[in-house]
């Protein structure tokens, strides 16, 4: 799939006054790449930017596990923030910009070690992890060749089939069972479903007889909501664009990221996705209100909207996008390899060392196949390594 992602080195914010600031890596190692674009950012004060780097400082010296945060799985993000004293405005156009949208939740609701986790992985540690991939074709076509290559290898890619329930017998499982009591049986299972699809799936005496599987039903979800616009006219030069102070905190350019098309397949105007992370104040809102605000926000900082004449808007509000990163939650989530005979796990909410991202639902993926390997006796490393420590960082790492 590595032609169908393309990367960003240059993250580019917008306020409400449209001032623009970009944080993308300069000549110095890491972990002071951003620190030129950093220092020059409009939107954050001086006395916003030092009390950042006092926090980030407090990062690197802990090699990303402060001290206070070890043992003490209740201490949110934002606790963690208002402790090393940061700003009002550092938290909402900085720590906020970045968190919500890596792990979909608000600062409120994100365990800190997460939140920690995510500046000193992608912004710290290395010059490459901040980077930002896009896919450049829908994601129907990103999909399309992983069931090709299922099916090249003789395995069956089955749609809109359902699974109606799990059959056990003396806490092994047995059978998938579908519509019409159609039963597929298995040497492995791996159930890549949401955490309460699994929860739901199981009966209760298996989750009292396997206690790793009991708290999954307790796991919460994180919604995303996606409002897609069609312009008659280009409105935006830019790729994507991330917006402070805003309810909006994306928007994508899906025209220039497709090419010359729109995105259904025509070669005027202009398609843009906004995304908002943690959408709780707009999963009860109607769809014209929502198309509204947004709207409004787009044609705030993107003036060539104003003018044009919008086509088509459509609203997609996904109340369990993601599940919730909230403080304890480790202790929620089950392994990928289960004590259940023959059944496996994936996804980003079990087990994987990383929150709810992409990242973490591909490492997952990882571990259910090695998990898969290694009970049938044939174990195999599959996952991927961190990106390693550069610059001034592999000193102290």
């Amino acid at each position: 799939m590595e032609d169908k992602i393309r990367f960003f080195d240059r993250l580019l914010l917008v306020d409400p006054q449209g001032r623009r600031g970009a944080l993308h890596g300069g000549f110095l190692p890491a972990p002071l790449h951003l620190s030129g674009s950093f220092l020059t950012f409009a939107p954050l004060s001086t006395k916003d930017k030092v009390a950042i780097a006092r926090a980030m400082f407090a990062i690197i010296r802990a090699r990303g596990e402060p001290r206070e945060l070890r043992g003490n799985p209740k201490m949110s993000m934002l606790e963690w923030l208002q402790s090393r004293r940061q700003t009002q405005r550092g938290i909402e156009r900085f720590w906020r910009v970045v968190l919500v949208s890596a792990l979909s939740e608000e600062l409120e609701r994100i365990d800190a070690r997460y939140g920690v986790t995510v500046f000193w992985k992608s912004v710290l540690k290395t010059r490459k992890g901040y980077l930002m991939g896009v896919p450049v074709v829908e994601l129907g076509l990103l999909y399309e060749l992983c069931g090709k290559s299922i099916e090249e290898k003789g395995g069956e890619v089955q749609f809109r089939l359902p699974v109606r329930s799990l059959r056990f017998d003396n806490n092994e499982l047995k059978a998938a069972v579908f519509d019409g009591g159609r039963e597929e049986g298995g040497e492995a299972f791996i159930l890549a479903l949401p955490h309460s699809s699994v929860d739901e799936l199981l009966p209760e005496q298996v989750k009292r007889d396997n206690p790793g599987l009991a708290g999954i039903g307790e796991i919460k979800d994180a919604p995303i909501t996606g409002v897609h616009l069609w312009f008659d006219r280009a409105v935006m030069k830019e790729p994507f664009l991330a917006l402070l102070d805003a309810t909006t905190q994306w928007i994508f350019n899906k025209t220039a990221l497709y090419g010359t098309k729109n995105g259904a397949g025509e070669n005027k105007g202009q398609y843009l996705q906004l995304v908002i992370s943690a959408s709780y104040s707009l999963l009860q809102k109607p769809r014209q209100e929502i198309v509204d605000l947004c709207l409004a926000e787009v044609r705030r900082v993107l003036p060539a909207a104003v003018e044009a004449k919008l086509l088509k808007a459509t609203v997609i509000k996904e109340p369990a996008a993601t599940f919730s990163p909230q403080p304890g939650v480790d202790g929620l989530r089950p392994m990928q390899q289960t004590t259940v005979k023959r059944m496996f796990l994936a996804g980003d909410w079990t087990d994987t060392g990383w929150p709810a991202t992409m990242e973490g639902a591909v490492r997952s993926g990882y571990l259910a196949a090695e998990a898969v390997l290694r009970a049938a006796g044939t174990p195999k490393t599959i996952l991927q390594p961190d990106l390693p420590a550069d610059g001034l960082m592999r000193l102290l790492v």
